[in-house]
């Protein structure tokens, strides 16, 4: 009863914390459990021991945490400004609106959705199905990569050099965006080649190496973004009724499930990538499926990917959280699965409660409170952050990786391609010629 308890409460602790955390736009969750896992092995220097009952269940529970709450800044405080409205995700667009608390709720029953799957389809068939489909794909890893990043590029749009003469002028005005797409791809793939084989990170934070490149390219960006945009958020409506039914959730899940699904199960596929294959399989004129389909996809991703850790006779390292606990422990029977699927059906039902709740909250504080300092204080907060665990040099990782990972926010691309960082690389050494490109750049 007592271990029960501890589980338990080790649950709700992380939770409440990843709640909270999800709230500031900008932050990962996997910086902050590099930060617990470093925590960890500075008190076992020190000949204090942590129960794997009590961080185990603590550091998943973030991640389910998260990977339900983190819509929130993303649909409240990624605001656009007019000339892009019609050129960004659904969700910014209901916020746009008036209707960014629908289009979080939404999305939150999407992720309660990727939920169910998890607990009552995929994790009663993972160990006797998922052994053979590793053992049968893993052969065909590297040309499914190359298909992936094939269709990533071709299917980036022009989003300008609509109407008006033809000629060059229209011609450079459409490729514009493309060039930019291209070329964060191919310049966030170099700088993966650089991480990979010369990384300046300190050898006792390797695992956190890549850590401060992916805060440049994502999170200080759409920090800046945010504090320099003259953008003001129009009032929300409260509804009571998201309009959804069986039909939709069906549809959305379907999608979710495929996208986030293919993230988790296949390595170097993220979350990103599988949110693009659950949008573009939903592409249609309800955008309600999109939104939840996203939804259904990031929970598939993220905690579906850590769940694959603890799949007995599997074990597979799919994400990041899976990477950062794997020093800290490993799992050895079907105990170890069970307490993870029973935090996930605990953390992610506390989750979901709290999400209308936090919505409003955030809401109102958007209201009174300009969301540009919110901005501010995460950056500020990732900042030490990357500081504080990888040193200077990690500050100087994440500035070069702020350069490639403004392009797409200036020229409009999709950020998805600062993707190219884990892609190319890896696509390139599961090929068998990494290592020539590497010698070419003068990696080795």
């Amino acid at each position: 009863m007592d271990l029960v308890l501890t589980i338990v409460t080790a649950t709700i602790i992380g939770t409440v914390l990843a709640a909270v955390l999800s709230l500031l736009p900008g932050l990962h969750v996997y910086n902050v459990m590099g930060g617990v896992v470093i925590l960890m092995y500075y008190l076992a220097d020190r000949g204090v021991e942590v129960s794997p009952e009590i961080f185990v269940p603590f550091l998943t529970s973030m991640i389910v945490s998260w990977s339900i709450l983190n819509t929130i800044p993303s649909v409240l405080l990624g605001a656009p400004d007019e000339s892009a409205l019609f050129t960004v995700l659904p969700g910014q667009k209901y916020l746009m609106m008036g209707r960014g608390y629908e289009g979080v709720l939404v999305t939150g029953v999407g992720a309660l959705a990727g939920l169910y799957f998890l607990i009552l389809v995929a994790a009663p068939l993972a160990s006797r199905i998922l052994p053979i489909l590793h053992s049968i794909l893993r052969a065909h890893v590297h040309w499914i990569l190359w298909v992936i990043i094939t269709f990533m590029l071709m299917s980036e749009w022009p989003k300008s050099g609509h109407g008006g003469k033809a000629g060059w002028g229209k011609f450079f005005s459409a490729w514009k965006t493309l060039g930019a797409g291209l070329a964060t791809f191919l310049l966030s793939g170099l700088f993966g080649f650089l991480i990979l084989y010369r990384s300046p990170v300190s050898v006792e934070v390797a695992f956190q190496n890549i850590m401060p490149a992916f805060v440049g390219l994502f999170a200080v960006p759409w920090c800046l973004l945010n504090a320099i945009s003259g953008t003001s958020i129009p009032a929300q409506c409260l509804t009571k009724s998201l309009e959804i039914d069986g039909d939709v959730i069906l549809r959305s899940s379907a999608a979710g499930v495929l996208g986030g699904g293919f993230a988790a199960f296949f390595p170097i596929i993220t979350g990103g990538v599988g949110g693009m294959l659950a949008g573009h399989a939903t592409a249609q004129r309800d955008e309600r499926v999109f939104i939840m389909s996203q939804g259904v996809s990031k929970v598939i991703y993220y905690t579906g990917a850590f769940m694959l850790f603890f799949v007995p006779a599997l074990g597979l390292r799919r994400g990041g959280g899976a990477w950062i606990i794997q020093g800290l422990y490993t799992p050895r029977s079907q105990y170890d699965f069970l307490m993870v699927l029973g935090t996930i059906a605990i953390s992610g039902g506390v989750a979901f409660l709290m999400m209308p709740f936090l919505t409003r909250l955030v809401i109102r504080a958007v209201t009174k409170i300009n969301y540009r300092l919110v901005s501010v204080l995460s950056l500020i907060i990732i900042l030490v952050m990357v500081i504080g665990m990888t040193g200077w040099r990690g500050f100087l990782v994440m500035f070069v990786g702020t350069g490639i990972g403004l392009l797409p926010v200036l020229f409009g691309s999709r950020r998805l391609n600062c993707l190219g960082i884990l892609l190319l690389p890896m696509a390139c050494n599961m090929s068998g010629f990494g290592q020539n490109v590497a010698e070419f750049l003068g990696l080795i």
